[in-house]
């Protein structure tokens, strides 16, 4: 099982997760594979969790339980994908995406065509800007 219970897109590779998608949805998520790869290149990619992840953070909780996790994901959910950034207060970007709804720290859209790609690039950057800090929660 993945993320929430889920079951788990087996992947060995970013390129391997996209290309195991059908279309329309492979050639949504390879576009805003390539933009991430684009707009933050120092951001390590990989495919875990049953989705595409870049970066890590470090996170502590106030009892002291550490942890680390991606920065940014990305995950085709059954009906629509998800952009994950759990280090952003995500509400002010989707404000701004009137085509998206706020998920369970993401942003849901359908297709990528749906949305500004302008704050999805924002969002990006906002996340690598995270990779590889400590955030304390």
């Amino acid at each position: 099982m993945g993320l929430y219970g889920k079951k788990e897109r087996v992947a060995d590779s970013p390129e391997a997760y996209v290309d195991g998608l059908e279309d329309p949805r492979r050639t949504d998520i390879g576009r805003l594979h390539a933009r991430v790869r684009e707009v933050a290149p120092t951001m390590t990619a990989s495919a875990k969790q049953g989705m595409l992840s870049y970066g890590t953070y470090k996170y502590r909780y106030a009892t002291g339980r550490e942890g680390e996790w991606f920065a940014l994901g990305i995950a085709s959910q059954k009906n629509y994908i998800s952009l994950y950034a759990p280090t952003l207060n995500l509400e002010p970007y989707v404000a701004r995406l009137p085509k998206a709804n706020l998920g369970r720290g993401c942003i849901r859209f359908k297709r990528l065509d749906d949305v500004d790609l302008d704050v999805i690039d924002e969002v990006i950057r906002a996340s690598a800007a995270n990779d590889g800090q400590r955030i304390a929660s």
